[in-house]
């Protein structure tokens, strides 16, 4: 079992500034990778992420010699993501199911990232050791005891994270201390859900407030003139608005659910038309998104079923 865990890391301006280097470098492969992918691949031949990367290497030095500036897994794992991401699109071809084609990424629109191995990178006491940069603070240590595989750091907002991805043993429910047999649940509009056994769990007051902050910030980023660094304030103030949502509905989906799948055996969820629900404009947000995530969060949860 791989579980990740998301540190925030608090770099130096310095840092930070390699930090976009890294990860710009990253996406500049991964563009070069997928239009040679695709000529190759137009022209009749089969281009394979190892072949792209045998290709890149040999002009690397000449053509792009500030990819050298930052660690060689910016520049060696968007070939390896780009071959997972065709190999999942040509099997859900084949399968009748539709996988989106890699695509190009922007500067403006894509997430900032890059990947580090386990042998690139070097944990400590609320820090981590990157490659020709040295050491980053970290906000907390690593929770999870195990292998660690590799990192992913990543930016949101005007933030630096970090995650980090463990091998763990598979653990099993002891069988002396069996738990709880099936619960059903049940979701509505007047409450987050209600379980069989009769708990309830209300709705969460402050997404209402919170959108409100966020109808303001993006009026006065319209006002602003394009190109102005109050409109660059204003978009970083709407992204930090973004983030704090996504934490704050992530914060109470992730506590049920995990409760939830670390009490019971067996997780019961009614069959909706979500289609149906969604025609209610009034309750878009608040209920049938809610109701998807939850839905999600729900089965990731259950990879590893406990047993009866």
């Amino acid at each position: 079992m791989i579980k990740a865990h998301k540190i925030r890391l608090n770099p130096t301006p310095e840092q930070a500034n390699y930090f976009a280097r890294a990860a710009g470098t990253a996406r500049f492969v991964w563009n070069w990778a997928l239009a040679e992918w695709n000529r190759q691949y137009e022209a009749g031949e089969k281009p394979t992420a190892l072949k792209l990367k045998k290709q890149f290497n040999a002009i690397r030095r000449d053509q792009f010699p500030w990819t050298w500036e930052v660690t060689k897994n910016a520049s060696d794992q968007p070939f390896l993501d780009l071959g997972k991401a065709f190999t999942a699109f040509f099997e859900g071809l084949k399968n009748g199911k539709k996988k989106g084609r890699p695509k190009f990424k922007s500067k403006k629109r894509s997430r900032a990232s890059f990947y580090l191995a386990n042998d690139q990178f070097e944990l400590g006491d609320h820090r981590m050791w990157v490659p020709k940069l040295g050491w980053v603070n970290m906000a907390e240590n690593l929770r999870f005891k195990g292998k660690v595989t590799g990192v992913r750091i990543t930016k949101t907002a005007e933030w630096w994270f970090a995650s980090i991805t463990v091998e763990l043993p598979e653990t099993q429910p002891d069988p002396a201390h069996p738990r709880p047999h099936a619960v059903g649940i049940d979701v509505g509009l007047n409450r987050l859900a209600t379980l069989s056994t009769g708990e309830e769990y209300e709705n969460q007051a402050f997404l209402k407030t919170a959108l409100g902050k966020l109808r303001q910030a993006n009026k006065r980023l319209h006002r602003r003139k394009l190109g102005s660094k109050n409109r660059e304030k204003a978009r970083r103030q709407i992204a930090r608005l973004h983030y704090r949502i996504t934490c704050m509905r992530d914060d109470v989906l992730q506590k049920l659910t995990t409760r939830l799948a670390d009490c019971y055996g067996t997780i019961g969820i009614e069959d909706l038309n979500l289609k149906g629900q969604y025609r209610l404009n009034k309750w878009k947000r608040s209920f049938v998104s809610d109701i998807l995530r939850k839905n999600h969060h729900l089965v990731c949860r259950k990879e590893t079923p406990h047993a009866l």
